[in-house]
């Protein structure tokens, strides 16, 4: 397969919340968003399209004490990511040889 930009994930928050959760097995919503430097609101509305692309899971555990989100990448988000950054790399060593 060859590597191929995603325009989901090219999104600059989308591409680093991928990136993020790509090292991982999940992530606690605070956590991401804390490491984004963004609002709830902005984050949940990336997460969302992520989600809907069928990229990313959403998991709110129930139990004793607060109630946390959990993000976690699919399979498929998984390997999205990896033809994206892999396409970016591609992309950064051709410019690199016209130098």
């Amino acid at each position: 397969m060859t590597a191929r930009f995603d325009e989901i994930i090219h999104s600059p928050h989308r591409l680093r919340i991928c990136a993020f959760l790509s090292g991982v097995d999940s992530g606690e919503f605070a956590i991401v968003r804390d490491f984004l430097e963004v609002s709830d609101a902005t984050l949940s509305k990336q997460l969302k399209i992520l989600a809907a692309a069928g990229y990313l899971e959403i998991s709110k555990p129930t139990g004793r004490g607060r109630i946390r989100t959990w993000l976690r990448l699919t399979q498929t988000g998984r390997s999205a990511y990896q033809d994206h950054a892999q396409a970016l790399r591609h992309l950064v060593d051709a410019d690199l040889q016209n130098l």
